[in-house]
């Protein structure tokens, strides 16, 4: 059977996506090894003990301002930074998407302002909110909206913009005026692909936080990073870097499952 028609179970699915995981981690581990062989005190590949070490320390470690557990107080602020931009954006791609598609004369008038915006590289703005906006909570938020939320708007409006024209005649002819066919024609088509928009930007937007936190910020995943760079405690960058990827697949596994439990007619499955 040639590759391009074999079909891939669950189980196989799994097992395959496993292996270069783990081909990953044998390599990091053979270098690690290798390299304090020769030099015990090497900090650029840290033993995974000394990862696992450095981690429970950080998340006993109170700290020593606030008195809050490092690890546990730089997630909390990194995580309701990150839900607040999102939340944000996305409830912005579903309004001005959906009114961009969904209406030629809005669209013809508004679109290549979004467009221009779009195009524009977020981190570059960054001194321009921190100076129009402050150091605070407002900017680092700010940058995630304005990085992910063009973007999201041009996926949600193209998609809505291609609905079959035959939908839109259809709901026409039973009556239905423009806000109608907005709500209950372009709208139930337009909430998956806001969750596959939202999926798609999960990463740009750990982007701009981290970038965010780096610059300006005392508490958060991203400050810590830049924090401990400076010397050179891989133990402790490491798994933070580990830490973000997971939470980030989690949140795109929960987004996957809302997608198919809220929309299984998107997916092709029936109720």
């Amino acid at each position: 059977m040639r590759w391009v028609n074999r079909q891939i179970g669950r189980r196989q699915a799994i097992g395959l996506g496993a292996i270069p995981i783990v081909l990953l981690a044998i390599a990091y581990l053979v270098a690690s090894a290798q390299r304090h062989a020769l030099n015990p005190a090497d900090k650029i590949l840290p033993l995974p003990t000394g990862m696992a070490s450095a981690l429970w320390k950080m998340m006993q470690q109170p700290d020593a301002l606030t008195g809050n557990l490092v690890f546990w107080a730089d997630t909390l602020a990194s995580l309701q930074r990150l839900g607040l931009g999102l939340g944000i954006a996305t409830l912005m791609a579903l309004l001005v998407g959906l009114v961009l598609g969904a209406l030629p004369p809005v669209r013809a008038m508004f679109g290549p302002l979004v467009t221009g915006i779009a195009v524009i590289p977020p981190i570059a703005l960054l001194p321009i909110l921190f100076i129009a906006l402050g150091l605070g909570e407002t900017a680092k938020v700010a940058l995630i909206v304005i990085g992910i939320a063009p973007v999201m708007v041009r996926d949600v409006a193209g998609h809505v913009g291609a609905l079959p024209r035959e939908q839109i005649v259809k709901a026409q002819t039973l009556g239905a005026g423009s806000w109608q066919i907005l709500l209950r024609v372009a709208l139930p088509q337009a909430l998956p692909r806001l969750i596959v928009a939202l999926k798609l930007a999960l990463g740009p937007a750990w982007v701009f936080l981290i970038s965010a936190e780096a610059i300006a910020s005392d508490v958060g995943l991203g400050y810590r990073i830049f924090l401990v760079r400076r010397y050179l405690t891989m133990d402790v960058i490491i798994p933070y870097v580990a830490w973000i990827a997971l939470l980030a697949i989690l949140m795109d596994v929960a987004l996957t499952k809302l997608s198919h439990k809220a929309f299984p007619w998107a997916h092709g499955v029936a109720r």
